[in-house]
């Protein structure tokens, strides 16, 4: 991460995410392709599953290379304390809880811009997380998030400790 403590919003294509991808870290796919055949659009591996931690860095990364988001959706079950709203760099961002599962995140740029971003949990090993991110990044990716996550061994639970 930044010294800023954001996270570090990365548009390597998917070959470069194994050299430059850490907890932390957002890796999205900028360039929309014609048919919008991939299902999703990035990746994102929390360092946490605080999302009063995590959530404001993301939207302030984001925000740099997507413009002013208005919403986010996550689904409740997979997060610490779920806020109804956030203030990102003086900017009300909604938080709404989807049935979407904790490998997902729904991002929404103006009214009708979504954005689906596969989550890596806090505790995958970095090659499993960057195997899942550089997937998830594909233009051609018809993977769904939750098959990302067992093909690459990142769902596995975490270490009992």
């Amino acid at each position: 991460m930044s010294d800023s403590g954001s996270p570090r919003v990365t548009r390597l294509l998917p070959d470069a995410v194994h050299q430059a991808v850490k907890p932390g870290t957002a890796v999205v796919r900028l360039q929309t392709t014609h048919d919008r055949r991939g299902v999703l659009d990035g990746a994102w591996w929390p360092c946490s599953r605080d999302i009063a931690a995590e959530l404001p860095a993301l939207i302030s990364a984001l925000t740099e290379y997507l413009g002013p988001l208005t919403r986010v959706g996550l689904d409740a079950g997979a997060w610490e304390a779920l806020p109804t709203r956030l203030l990102v760099d003086d900017r009300v961002v909604h938080v709404d809880s989807f049935p979407v599962g904790d490998d997902t995140v729904l991002v929404t740029r103006g009214d009708q811009d979504h954005f689906s971003l596969l989550v890596i949990p806090p505790h995958a090993t970095p090659e499993a997380a960057r195997t899942a991110m550089a997937e998830a990044v594909r233009a051609d990716n018809i993977t769904q998030a939750e098959q990302i996550l067992i093909d690459t061994g990142t769902d596995r639970a975490a270490p009992k400790t």
